[in-house]
């Protein structure tokens, strides 16, 4: 092992841990040397290298010290003669739980089949539920391979982990507001998974780069002076697309490369939520604003809780700016995610019933924990995972959040199961509605039920939510349990003896009760 990658991760976790929390680190990077002495990765480098560099990108995020170390200690179980108990003895039983969570893991690779895919999935959720930490160190874990991916000859198995970690890893990193790592994985996963699409925009990039790097200086400068001059002091940092967030663009809004890569991005930081307003109103007092380009993120949180307000001008030169305006705490969020607020302390660990802040991962294990069909489990995962939201109201003015398109029987099931099993009606905005209806930033559902009614199946393909479309299977599946059990215990077969056939027996089906 290289000395200089041991000194990188000392040096790191030297910025933010106290002496015994990097000595016990120190303990931990022999442990994992010795245990890992005589191994070596695909690639040819000592197997040890891989954990050095799963911590390192812990202690970038400034996770705790049981983080680090469980990233270190990470492939010990499984790939060693170290056995759980002796992790458990050497360095306590919290670090001992997250390893122990950790090889559960990555005993359930994935295959092609999306069986195996939802198999996968459920169980680093469930792992997920009893400490946090576990998904993040898996993301770390995920993010050092993905960057050594080119070892494996087999393009086959390139492809496979390279759709594993576009379609489960990456959209968790977004969840988790983790958008560093969100895009590193999903860049990565790109190039392997479309190399030709990433190298034209890359090509186009390197081209265009110097002109925008002056654009940037000349514009910051701008926005510098025009902030000073209204008594507000920013830091302007750019924010530099990658290939993979630029071909989504494309796709998604059938434009040109041209068009999409030639827009420039700054992000504005300031000291409070009344400097980022002003900001924004004074950006838009000098430039004109692009017509439906404004989000407010911050009086209406994405929901991994990201905060920011977007926006986009015909700035100087007539060119399209984007930018996003946040405090610093928003920034540090927006860079790494749960891990920029999460309090590691052994009474906190996380509870999937009570840890409001993570309300979409709750309803995730609330779904794993029926046991349904993995196939339906990963169809409400990636339902819950990769759509946008609406924000809607109760009567009483209590938030809801929604998936893009959700009906009102999406809201009935997320107020609770009960309402959306027996809803037979709603109003919208005071006005009564189709059950069926498309429902809209802001506005206030109140649902109609009568206990004499029964979610329909019809109702499946219309619903956006996993918690929906999991309850009224569920409703359904429970109906026909109690209805065959009717069956069995109202329907039996007696046996007597025929009086005119001795020794032979009749059969005579009859009811009882």
């Amino acid at each position: 092992m290289e000395n200089h990658k041991i000194n990188e991760l000392i040096t790191l976790v030297s910025t933010y841990l106290n002496k015994s929390e990097v000595d016990l680190i120190l303990k931990a990077i022999d442990f994992s040397q010795t245990a890992h002495n005589s191994q070596v990765r695909q690639s040819g480098e000592p197997f040890v290298n891989h954990p050095i560099e799963v911590a390192k990108i812990l202690a970038e995020i400034k996770l705790d010290s049981s983080s680090i170390i469980s990233g270190l200690l990470h492939d010990t179980i499984e790939d060693t003669t170290t056995t759980a108990k002796k992790i458990d003895k050497i360095f306590g039983n919290e670090i001992g739980m997250l390893v122990n969570g950790l090889t559960k893991i990555n005993k359930y690779s994935l295959k092609v089949n999306n069986l195996k895919l939802g198999e996968n999935y459920r169980k680093l959720l469930l792992a997920s539920t009893k400490d946090l930490r576990v998904i993040l160190i898996k993301l770390a874990d995920r993010l050092h391979n993905m960057r050594t991916i080119d070892a494996f000859s087999s393009e086959e198995k390139k492809k496979r982990i390279a759709k594993e970690t576009m379609e489960i890893y990456a959209p968790l990193a977004d969840r988790m507001g983790m958008h560093r790592i969100r895009d590193e994985l999903e860049d990565l996963s790109f190039k392997v998974l479309n190399n030709d699409a990433r190298k034209l925009i890359k090509k186009r990039l390197d081209e265009i780069k110097e002109d925008k790097v002056n654009s940037f200086n000349s514009i910051s400068l701008e926005f510098s002076v025009l902030l000073n001059q209204n008594n507000l002091n920013a830091e302007i940092v750019g924010r530099e697309k990658t290939p993979f967030s630029i071909w989504k663009k494309v796709q998604k809004k059938r434009i040109s490369l041209e068009q999409i890569s030639d827009i420039i991005g700054f992000r504005i930081i300031l000291k409070n939520i009344e400097d980022c307003y002003k900001a924004l109103g004074i950006f838009h007092k000098e430039w004109n604003c692009i017509p439906g380009r404004f989000k407010d993120y911050i009086s209406s949180p994405k929901i991994n809780k990201y905060q920011s307000l977007h926006t986009s001008v015909i700035g100087p030169n007539r060119r399209p700016i984007e930018i996003q305006i946040r405090t610093m705490q928003m920034h540090e969020f927006a860079e790494r995610g749960i891990a920029s607020h999460w309090k590691y302390k052994s009474s906190e660990k996380f509870d999937s019933l009570t840890w409001k802040e993570y309300d979409w991962l709750k309803d995730l294990v609330e779904i794993i924990n029926r046991n349904e069909n993995p196939e339906h489990f990963f169809e409400y995962t990636k339902l819950q995972m990769f759509q946008e939201n609406v924000f809607c109201f109760t009567p009483k003015g209590s938030v809801i959040k929604l998936p893009k398109n959700a009906t009102p029987i999406d809201f009935a099931y997320a107020v609770h199961t009960k309402i959306g099993d027996t809803a037979i009606g709603c109003e919208i905005n005071g006005k009564t509605s189709e059950l069926q209806s498309i429902l809209h930033n802001g506005d206030i559902i109140k649902i109609t039920t009568s206990k004499n009614k029964s979610p329909s199946l019809h109702w499946i393909p219309i619903t956006k939510t996993g918690k929906a479309r999991s309850s009224i299977r569920k409703y359904w599946h429970a109906k026909g349990e109690e209805k065959a059990q009717r069956v069995k215990k109202y329907n039996t077969t007696l046996w007597i003896s025929l009086p005119d056939q001795p020794g032979k027996l009749g059969e005579v089906t009859t009811l009882l009760g």
